[in-house]
């Protein structure tokens, strides 16, 4: 993940470039980070994620979403703007939805890490999903063929609560019920 610019801007500036660019930008406190596109192997284990938690969700009350789709985290005592394009989300709060991104936090999150964004997403953003209460963060690593699952504990903090690799069944803490394959994944 490149930095845009070496200098903060104001949300007004990146809601412009983002306008008239069809790249994947994320906006944390005022600086633009852009994302390379995805990888074939990416979009099929992204794909293969996405039907299985929408399978899974089916006639329940969360829905699942994946990239690209802007989520603008939002909480109280947070300051800073921070948006976000995590390539799966899933939503059970309807109320942050706008016509062009969602507002707020979603109850769970997964990102497929890539070879040029493994810091952003394992250090930075399990930060910023873990201070904003994110219930579960799950971090595919599709070059070590495995699954980190992180979910809130009584403190606010992130547990490993489970971590899978090459084969074996990840199961998810919050979404109960709801487990991957690591095999159907790779």
């Amino acid at each position: 993940m490149d930095l845009y610019k070496n200098e903060q801007m104001p949300v007004k500036d990146y809601f412009r470039i983002r306008e008239n660019s069809e790249q994947l930008f994320e906006y944390i406190d005022g600086f633009v980070y852009m994302s390379p596109s995805p990888s074939t192997r990416h979009q099929r284990i992204s794909s293969k994620l996405h039907i299985k938690l929408g399978n899974f969700l089916r006639g329940k009350s969360c829905e699942v979403f994946h990239a690209p789709f802007d989520i603008e985290l939002k909480r109280e005592n947070i300051e800073g703007t921070k948006i976000v394009i995590p390539d799966l989300t899933v939503i059970c709060d309807k109320a942050g939805f706008t016509e062009s991104r969602y507002i707020g936090v979603p109850n769970f999150i997964i990102e497929i890490l890539s070879p040029t964004n493994q810091s952003h997403d394992l250090i930075t953003k399990l930060n910023i999903y873990m201070n904003y209460g994110v219930q579960e963060y799950w971090i595919v690593n599709p070059m070590l063929n495995s699954v980190t699952v992180y979910s809130l504990d009584e403190k606010r903090m992130y547990e490993q609560h489970d971590m899978k690799t090459e084969s074996g069944r990840v199961k998810s803490k919050f979404l109960s019920g709801f487990s991957a394959d690591l095999q159907e994944i790779f």
